[in-house]
């Protein structure tokens, strides 16, 4: 009847439409991800730190394992990169200022760790070194993806440490132990500071889209 005429009517025009280009359905790998990333690396090295400090604090012994050890800061001491700024400054800066700071902080802190790795304590504590230092190693690299995919340059000048030539060593084992504590240290606020930067820069960058992508077929 009609309604079967109809039918043969659609499938006739049907198969002889032209062919039409495919929409391909791709997510985009982009900021927000590598972002991500980074946010959730700065928190696993938090709980990394957690379990080598108090390794390498019992290791020091007292009175550096002490819960109320609250030593003031020595000028020696200063070499190592400090988180201690004012939060309403450190949130005054650029995106990319903040990021960069990051990123020599924690080149040059990661340079500090290395040199502790290899020569301290017992073979469980040179393993837990070892590992940190390959996760330094990995939000150091993390970072510079996150600059690279915002259009930011990496900064320029030495990523070590800048220690001026003829620094004496720590003139004993107290002031080192007292070098290496304030490692630690500042390496558990910055820390604590980029999870935080991380967190509000995933929510200044929206998702990754899933774009739409026309391939054509059949010409």
């Amino acid at each position: 009847g009609d309604s079967w005429g109809i039918f043969t009517f659609l499938c006739a025009a049907l198969c002889n439409l032209p062919a039409l280009p495919a929409l391909n359905c791709t997510e985009e790998l982009g900021t927000s991800q590598s972002i991500q990333k980074t946010y959730d690396l700065t928190r696993y090295l938090e709980h990394q730190l957690r379990t080598l400090a108090g390794t390498y604090l019992n290791y020091l012994g007292p009175p550096f394992n002490e819960p109320d050890f609250n030593p003031p800061r020595l000028a020696r001491a200063e070499r190592v990169p400090s988180a201690t700024v004012d939060l309403d400054l450190w949130r005054g800066l650029t995106d990319n200022a903040r990021l960069a700071a990051n990123y020599r902080a924690y080149s040059r802190l990661l340079c500090y760790l290395r040199a502790l790795d290899g020569q301290e304590g017992t073979a469980e504590l040179r393993h837990r070194l070892g590992h940190f230092c390959s996760s330094l190693q990995g939000l150091v690299l993390s970072i510079a993806g996150v600059m690279s995919s915002l259009g930011y340059p990496l900064p320029a000048g030495p990523a070590g440490p800048t220690t001026p030539p003829g620094t004496p060593v720590a003139p004993n084992d107290f002031l080192k132990k007292m070098d290496d504590f304030w490692l630690l240290k500042e390496l558990q606020t910055w820390l604590w500071r980029s999870a935080k930067d991380f967190n509000r820069l995933k929510k200044k960058v929206p998702p990754a889209v899933v774009t739409l992508r026309l391939e054509a077929r059949g010409f």
